[in-house]
């Protein structure tokens, strides 16, 4: 088993909901379940698809929510977004039981987030659990080269733990294609008006291709004949549901910066392959380029997250050429990154980032270097 970065035991407080965020299939349960094994308090586990529990903590009943977490010191809910106006019945719960510990996970960040947001101002502590991240399996690895010699494996199937689990590559296959059929859009087609499941798998497709490259929306809903408003709107949901993430142009608004368009990337490898049906080797493809930058950039999503990097992500491009993969602004300075699966030739930052930046720092992650940069 690999240990997750986080420990609830230590996460939670008495008087505060424990909020875990995170895409669908990550394991927020299994890791709530396994705390649940673990501890001495006594405690109630809820879900939200339960009929009863949705009735009782949406009424705003004192009289009902109260007698339901009585007796107990610990009240967990799973699938918390499926609970209509969650926040106020967990408001109560606080307010009126302040001795007691309360967790709630939920896939949906869109949904949950504005459910939860404005009721529990100062009431909650959120985390995001995302596909298992380098930092863990490095620690449950026996060494850097044993992690490293797995590379291949991230960059075509990702790291999903059910993926990770499947024991040939045929059933990571049929695994990804089950996740991308069955639950990548569950919650977008369950809680957002709209129509079906093909528009949204083939906006999706599009972003797959263009992984690393600025994206129009109007290019986008041309090809698919929609608005650029719903594609926009379309993407965002895709954001917040855990299953793309946005770099935007860094800029100091020097005119001739490009800070109009934004990259996305996918939250995990594996789905944006299954997404264009591609898992051939590494050898057979010509998209390493794309795979190794979206490797890096959500791998180090995930250890600003998780190690706590306090500070906000972009790339950055001049019209007169040069670009960078990403930057990163922390404590008033700058970092700059180049994504290079080749380490043949040498690179260097652009000549107009250094000069317009002068204090900035510039590196490039190869496959040589990158574990300690994503770790």
């Amino acid at each position: 088993m690999i240990n997750r970065i986080y420990n609830i035991k230590k996460q939670i407080q008495k008087g505060k909901v424990l909020v875990i965020y995170g895409p669908r299939r990550v394991g927020k349960t299994t890791l709530l379940q396994q705390f649940l094994s673990e501890t001495k308090l006594k405690y109630k586990l809820a879900f939200g698809d339960s009929i009863e529990t949705q009735h009782i903590l949406s009424s705003r009943n004192f009289s009902q929510i109260l007698p339901y977490v009585k007796n107990i010191e610990l009240f967990a809910i799973d699938e918390a977004q499926l609970i209509p106006q969650i926040g106020l019945g967990l408001k109560i719960i606080v307010d009126q039981r302040p001795d007691l510990f309360v967790i709630a996970t939920g896939s949906s960040s869109f949904d949950l987030s504005q459910q939860i947001g404005e009721p529990l101002v100062g009431r909650k502590w959120t985390i995001t659990l995302y596909p298992i991240s380098q930092i863990e399996l490095l620690a449950a690895a026996t060494n850097e080269y044993e992690l490293k010699q797995r590379l291949s494996e991230f960059l075509i199937f990702g790291s999903y733990p059910d993926v990770l689990n499947a024991t040939s590559f045929e059933t990571k296959i049929s695994t990804l294609k089950e996740m991308v059929n069955s639950y990548l859009l569950k919650d977008i087609l369950t809680l957002e008006r709209v129509k079906g499941s093909r528009i949204l798998l083939d906006l999706l497709k599009l972003l797959a291709f263009q992984v690393g490259q600025e994206v129009s929306f109007h290019e986008l809903g041309t090809q698919l004949g929609i608005d650029y408003k719903t594609v926009e709107r379309y993407i965002d949901l895709f954001e917040k549901s855990f299953v793309i993430m946005r770099l935007s142009p860094f800029s100091r608004n020097l005119r001739s910066e490009v800070r109009r368009k934004n990259k996305y990337f996918f939250v995990d490898n594996g789905i944006r392959n299954a997404l264009i049906s591609q898992f051939n080797p590494l050898d057979l493809r010509n998209d390493h380029g794309q795979l190794w930058e979206n490797f890096i950039i959500s791998e180090r999503l995930k250890a600003r997250e998780y190690k706590k990097i306090y500070g906000d992500a972009y790339f950055w491009r001049k019209q007169q050429g040069g670009e960078i993969d990403l930057v990163e602004e922390r404590e008033g300075q700058l970092f700059s990154y180049e994504c290079k699966w080749s380490t043949i030739k040498k690179v260097s930052a652009p000549k107009h980032w250094q000069l317009s930046y002068p204090n900035s720092t510039f590196q490039t992650i190869t496959p040589e270097n990158y574990l300690g940069f994503i770790t």
